[in-house]
């Protein structure tokens, strides 16, 4: 073997692709098995995953019921929402370090008993009788909320993990697919469950009640189906080294590799501006006396939309292995979509460009997920696959902080809207709108100029297999340090 080794190499140039055919003996020997159970790790964690947003976003479409029930202040509700956004940056790197060091077990089962515990104490506090001075019930809730977002990050940097040492390398796109869009799968229950269960502030418990039962549920399929964090024998090459390098210096080499920083950079903020659009989405629509039943059916076109595409786009690039290329157009796609959203959400009577836009925004931006964290993992391979996706979606999260105090320190009161939905308070949406197309215009050129990598891990897989270290992609050049 090692003979035909070098027979073969001098007809190999670098700048060539990899060869295709692989020796077959060779083949044959680093052959790699995969089991059944993969599929069970990844039901619990897309159960898991849908359950936790579903309590993220439990208030927010029942937002009145819900102040009058708990005896609190709209802005106290939309606190129950923005807790878990408040929870989740400062503990992002101690959960990269769980899912790298204590294993994918340990922390999905963790991430399992405290979305069990706080779906729980939301029902049991809203039993207690509210009291006039000491609103214990709405503090009993939002205590609920925070164990809820205590575990999202266990559970939403699970996916690229989990894709890496359960599937092959055929699979791990799609896998990872699946698992991230359960998240927005759950939001899109939570907001058409909600509205339909609370009708009025005395179905609240009920509400409750009914998302915390799968919450139980998946608990238990969780801690009694999860028997080791990675199967017997790994499925793929890179799946035997997965978490090779140490935390700390993983973040060391993180910092090194430009290529990286680039992704960091310009996919955490096209993150901000997904964030921003589901937030903001009914104050900008009501403007122009669109109905809030409207903006709903705008925000489950984008999400459903959203995940068809992200679909369609992991089984092309599990394919293809088009990671590079995917993303770019897929960022530009979006780009002149929300560019398009901030010209036609403007306009007054345009429903059906108004839907059409947020339809196409959801199916170019969406798909981008679960490849770009993917892509993370192949320009910073060998660092772990957690700490690597992880730091992008903190840095998304930190935008989107920013993005919004932005966008709302931007809008100016309108002294006169006849046509608006939106009550007393009537903002011009009009500058924020071009300010977040501009933002994700901008950093998708920067993404597209400036980000340039190999395929690491990929590299990795096939080096025993085709004798060689380097895998050319034919729109990108080497940038990131060896």
């Amino acid at each position: 073997l090692e003979g035909d080794s070098r027979r073969q190499r001098p007809s190999v140039e670098v700048s060539s692709p990899v060869p295709r055919t692989p020796d077959a003996e060779l083949k044959k020997l680093l052959s790699f098995k995969v089991y059944k159970r993969r599929w069970f790790v990844l039901l619990v964690l897309c159960l898991l995953n849908c359950s936790n947003a579903t309590l993220w976003l439990t208030f927010a479409p029942v937002a009145d019921q819900s102040a009058k029930f708990l005896g609190a202040s709209l802005e106290q509700i939309n606190w129950l929402s923005l807790v878990y956004m408040v929870v989740a940056i400062p503990l992002s790197f101690g959960t990269t370090w769980m899912l790298d060091t204590l294993g994918l077990r340990t922390t999905l089962i963790l991430g399992a008993w405290l979305n069990m515990a706080g779906a729980l104490l939301r029902f049991l506090g809203a039993f207690v009788q509210k009291g006039p001075a000491f609103p214990l019930k709405y503090l009993l809730v939002m205590c609920g909320q925070t164990l809820g977002a205590l575990a999202q990050p266990l559970i939403i940097f699970a996916p690229t993990k989990m894709a890496a040492l359960w599937f092959p390398e055929h699979q791990r796109a799609i896998a990872n697919t699946m698992a991230s869009m359960s998240n927005p799968l759950g939001i899109l229950v939570a907001s058409l469950s909600s509205p339909l269960i609370a009708e009025t502030p005395e179905r609240i418990p009920y509400l409750l009640l009914v998302y915390a039962v799968p919450a139980c549920i998946i608990c238990v399929l969780a801690t009694v189906g999860m028997r080791s964090s990675s199967p017997p024998t790994p499925p793929s090459a890179s799946a035997d080294s997965s978490s090779s390098e140490p935390f700390f210096k993983g973040i060391k080499l993180l910092l090194t590799n430009r290529a990286y920083l680039v992704l960091l950079l310009c996919f955490g903020s096209g993150i901000a501006v997904f964030t921003c659009f589901s937030t903001l989405l009914e104050q900008i629509l009501c403007v122009q006396g669109y109905t809030n039943t409207f903006a709903g059916v705008c925000g489950a076109l984008f999400i459903v939309s959203g995940i068809v595409g992200a679909i369609l786009l992991g089984v092309y690039v599990d394919k293809t292995k088009r990671f590079i290329e995917a993303t770019k157009i897929n960022m530009s796609l979006s780009a002149l979509s929300c560019i398009a959203f901030s010209v036609v959400a403007l306009m007054q009577q345009q429903k059906v460009a108004v839907a059409v836009v947020c339809s196409l925004f959801g199916f170019f931006g969406f798909s981008i997920y679960p490849v770009a964290m993917e892509l993370s993992v192949e320009c910073s391979y060998p660092v772990g696959e957690a700490t690597s996706a992880g730091l992008v979606f903190v840095s998304g999260q930190i935008q989107s902080v920013l993005y919004i105090v932005l966008l709302q320190a931007l809008t100016k009161r309108l002294a006169d809207s006849p046509l608006s939905t939106c009550g007393d308070a009537v903002l011009s949406w009009k500058v924020p709108m071009m300010v977040m197309a501009g933002l994700c215009a901008f950093f998708t050129c920067c993404f597209v100029i400036f980000f340039h990598t190999r395929y690491r891990r990929l590299e990795a897989e096939e080096r025993p297999v085709y004798g060689t270290g380097r895998r050319e992609t034919p729109t990108t050049s080497e940038s990131a340090p060896s």
